[in-house]
């Protein structure tokens, strides 16, 4: 089957394409053979040395990649869940290695839903690891309710996009951030206002902001509790410039988070609930063939990804 290897941490041109056997399941997994994948900005932050690097620099070469969307083609003893033909996706492994640049990729079971027929395998495939991160950052840390005002940084990007979306789903009333050239974009997500991050501080613009999302962190967090109330919460996506951000939240009266999406059946059975229904849809920015993973990294890394970047086999 064909893949791709990162070779050792740095540059794309550590990502070559390779012929590797199919991998074989275990009793609790399923072969699914895939058809779309997306990568996410922890790609590029591994493949660069960063991100969950010091977790897997003993398993190099690698096959990267968490987002998956396929048909199932084989099924463990154990696997009662699924059966050969079955289309599903799921966030695999993560933060242990996926192995998703791969024509055929090996999954746990019990990190995968049925996709919905309504929704292609390249609308599902980002709707992953960004999805389940946006959802899990909106509902584990405090349960919002209808009103809340809610303040989502980055909000025209993979995650950013998703969770105005749900946050919306939850009743929230939104304010997302991005440049002004995506203001149309964020505000059609039904976000409630928008702020051009550029053109204005945010902080001079909104105010009395029950929970924050942030995927960017250093200065941001100390921005952004300046417009929280009193007991507010943030929770910030890792990005090596947030570990301070409970200690800073505590000494101003709020409550401050790092978080890392988990697999889970259960978050991802909701994400395809809504978007069977049409309540969340993924904005895919562009599409490569997966022999192009260098070109979709570079994508990633130019940092004006709207949405999401998914490959195709």
């Amino acid at each position: 089957m064909k893949a791709i290897i990162l070779k050792d941490f740095g540059a794309v041109d550590q990502l070559e394409q390779i012929d590797l056997p199919v991998p074989e399941i275990s009793e609790s997994e399923v072969l699914i053979q895939t058809k779309a994948i997306s990568i996410n900005p922890i790609d590029v932050k591994t493949r660069a040395g960063r991100g969950i690097a010091p977790l897997i620099k003993d398993e190099m070469p690698a096959v990267l990649g968490w987002d998956i969307s396929g048909i199932v083609v084989q099924v463990g003893g154990s696997v009662s869940s699924f059966k050969v033909g079955d289309e599903v996706f799921g966030m695999i492994a993560f933060p242990k290695l996926g192995k998703a640049y791969a024509e055929y990729v090996a999954a746990a079971a019990d990190q995968l839903v049925l996709k919905p027929e309504s929704v292609s395998h390249v609308e599902a495939a980002p709707a992953t690891v960004a999805g389940l991160t946006a959802l899990q950052a909106l509902t584990q840390f405090v349960k919002i309710k209808t009103g809340d005002r809610v303040l989502i940084h980055a909000a025209s990007g993979g995650v950013g996009h998703y969770a105005v979306q749900l946050a919306k789903y939850l009743g929230a009333y939104v304010v997302g951030t991005s440049s002004a050239a995506n203001r149309d974009f964020v505000l059609s997500l039904g976000a409630d206002e928008h702020i051009d991050y550029k053109n204005k501080p945010f902080e001079e613009v909104t105010s009395d902001i029950d929970f924050v999302l942030d995927a960017i962190g250093g200065e941001y967090i100390d921005r952004s509790l300046k417009v929280m109330k009193d007991g507010g919460t943030i929770v910030c996506i890792p990005s090596g410039m947030n570990e301070l951000v409970a200690e800073k939240a505590k000494a101003a009266n709020k409550h401050g988070y790092v978080m890392r999406a988990k697999s889970s059946a259960e978050d991802m059975q909701v994400i395809a609930d809504l978007l069977a229904e049409g309540r969340l849809r993924s904005h895919i920015d562009k599409i490569y063939p997966l022999e192009e993973m260098s070109a979709a990294h570079q994508h990633i890394e130019s940092g004006r990804t709207v949405g999401k970047i998914v490959l195709t086999m």
